[in-house]
């Protein structure tokens, strides 16, 4: 992978888990026709105590390296990042990182690698070897990456803000003031390319997987605290549908229960699941002991290491 997208790509996977307010420069820079969003206020999540559990998770040798190399230290300067996507292709999407950076150092790293550049409207892209997806620093608080489509159109909208559908900034600004985390989908996961399927499970009644189908758009978030609260709101094609969703979330949360019966972290985490619907409307909230959650993840990452150094 191309070292500014493998970059990029490490920014999101460290900051995915803890996806507050949008900001909204980096709004303007969304296209206007955008179906999926997810952002994260990485200033906010260090403020939480599981949010600096979740930080930590990251793997300190390569932060290390990056920050010796060029000064930038994503657990220090980044503040935010927000991902967007209108489904165009496969491949679409556009990733927006604001924080504090040393431009010249960083391009400058960046040039040594003799990765492939292009200038389009005074701002310089570094692009992967098959000219398909590409990095630029749109100022020096704001990092742009995605495919270059996505990342031009970007690039156009810095000297010719995007104006988001109305109802649709109504919605991003009660997800930042509730969440400190959050993601959206206003169409529904089946229309997105290559939107992945359920896979067949044992003991599912014939048929239930296909009530997932009827989503046509839902959202959700997280508030992190002495408890870490998740809840997830779905909208279905009728009221039925939306009884079938919820009775196949709670089927897959007992099955769950019942195969942990030995785990007291994974009884605690099911018990603590509230599914309901209402109407076409089906909602999903969790709340948690943070560190009972971290235990949880612990215990988790623990197994998965376990497992590879078996291997």
């Amino acid at each position: 992978m191309n070292p500014p997208i493998a970059f990029t790509a490490a920014l999101a996977t460290l900051f995915s888990g803890v996806l507050s307010a949008a900001d909204p420069q980096l709004l303007t820079l969304v296209m206007p026709d955008v179906k999926v969003m997810a952002d994260v206020n990485v200033a906010q999540a260090k403020t939480s105590p599981f949010g600096q559990f979740v930080l930590s998770q990251a793997q300190p040798q390569q932060l290390t390296a990056i920050a010796a190399l060029t000064g930038f230290d994503p657990t220090r300067d980044v503040k935010e990042l927000l991902v967007a996507s209108n489904a165009a292709t496969e491949h679409s999407g556009l990733v927006l990182v604001l924080g504090s950076f040393n431009v010249t150092t960083i391009t400058g790293l960046i040039a040594q690698q003799k990765v492939g550049t292009e200038t389009y409207r005074g701002v310089t892209i570094f692009e992967d070897p098959q000219k398909k997806g590409g990095l630029a620093f749109l100022s020096g608080s704001i990092a742009g990456a995605g495919d270059l489509a996505s990342l031009k159109a970007a690039i156009d909208r810095l000297s010719a803000p995007s104006s988001l559908p109305s109802a649709l900034l109504t919605q991003v600004a009660q997800l930042s003031a509730a969440d400190d985390a959050w993601a959206l989908s206003t169409v529904p996961p089946s229309s997105l390319n290559h939107s992945p399927t359920m896979p067949a499970i044992p003991g599912l009644p014939a048929g239930a997987g296909n009530a997932l189908g009827t989503v046509q758009s839902f959202s959700g978030g997280i508030k992190f605290g002495a408890d870490v609260v998740a809840t997830a709101q779905a909208q279905a094609d009728t009221a039925q549908d939306a009884e079938g969703i919820a009775g196949l979330v709670q089927f897959l949360v007992n099955m769950a229960q019942m195969k942990a019966a030995d785990q007291p972290q994974v009884q605690a985490l099911a018990k603590a699941l509230t599914v309901t619907s209402s109407g076409t409307s089906v909602s999903l909230s969790l709340s948690l002991p943070s560190t009972q959650l971290q235990e949880l993840l612990q215990s988790k990452t623990g197994a998965q290491h376990d497992v590879h150094k078996g291997q």
